[in-house]
C-alpha cells in the first residue's frame, strides 16, 4: 500500500498551482477553470494520473487546519539542498530545516498556510519522534558525516539495510 494522492481545498487557485509546479516540479495532467469551481490534477509520476489535487472552495479565515502536512520525498540530498536554496532565494517565510535521523527535511508553509515538508531519506534508522535543526547550506559531505555521528548516539540506531527487512517481516499482505 502507498499513499495515492492528497487533495487540498484552496482559496487562491493560481497562487497555489504556481507554488506546487514551481517548487516541486508537479505536472498538470488535467485542469478545469470555472466560475463556480476550479480543479487541477498534478503528478510527478507518469504512471499516476494525480498525486495532488487542488480545488477551489477553502473557506476564508484561518479556521481548523484539515491537513497535518503534505510531504514530498526527494531522491537525493543534493536535490533537497537545491530546493532549499530556491526557497531561500525566493525569501519563503518560516523555513525550518531539520533532521529526523531517518530523513533530512525542510518544513515551510505553502501560500495558504498548509504545512509542507520536502525530505530525503537517510541510510539510518533512529527511534522516532526525533528532530533537530540542521544547516542545509553546509556541504553534502558535512551533512552526511554530522548526521551519521548524531544518529550513532541516538536510541534505536541501526542502518536502514538492517531495519528494512526486519520491518518488512511485520507487514501483512492485504
Amino acid at each position: 500500500m502507498e499513499v495515492g494522492h492528497v487533495g487540498l481545498f484552496v482559496r487562491d487557485f493560481d497562487k497555489m498551482l504556481d507554488f506546487y509546479v514551481k517548487y516541486f516540479g508537479l505536472a498538470i495532467t488535467d485542469i478545469v477553470r470555472g466560475p463556480q469551481r476550479s480543479i487541477v490534477f498534478l503528478t510527478t509520476d507518469p504512471t499516476s494520473h494525480h498525486q495532488l489535487v487542488l480545488v477551489t472552495g477553502r473557506p476564508e479565515g484561518e479556521g481548523p487546519k484539515l491537513v497535518n502536512q503534505l510531504s514530498f520525498r526527494l531522491k537525493t540530498l543534493a536535490e533537497l539542498r537545491r530546493v532549499y536554496a530556491r526557497f531561500v532565494e525566493d525569501k519563503m517565510p518560516n523555513l525550518d530545516p531539520v533532521t529526523h535521523g531517518i530523513a533530512w527535511s525542510v518544513y515551510l508553509p505553502d501560500p495558504e498556510g498548509n504545512r509542507i515538508e520536502a525530505y530525503v531519506d537517510t541510510p539510518w534508522y533512529v527511534t522516532q519522534p526525533f528532530r533537530t535543526a540542521i544547516d542545509l547550506t553546509k556541504s553534502e559531505a558535512d551533512l552526511v558525516s554530522e548526521t551519521e555521528a548524531l544518529c550513532r548516539g541516538l536510541a534505536g540506531f541501526e542502518p536502514m539495510s538492517v531495519w528494512t527487512p526486519r520491518i518488512a517481516q511485520q507487514i501483512r499482505p492485504l
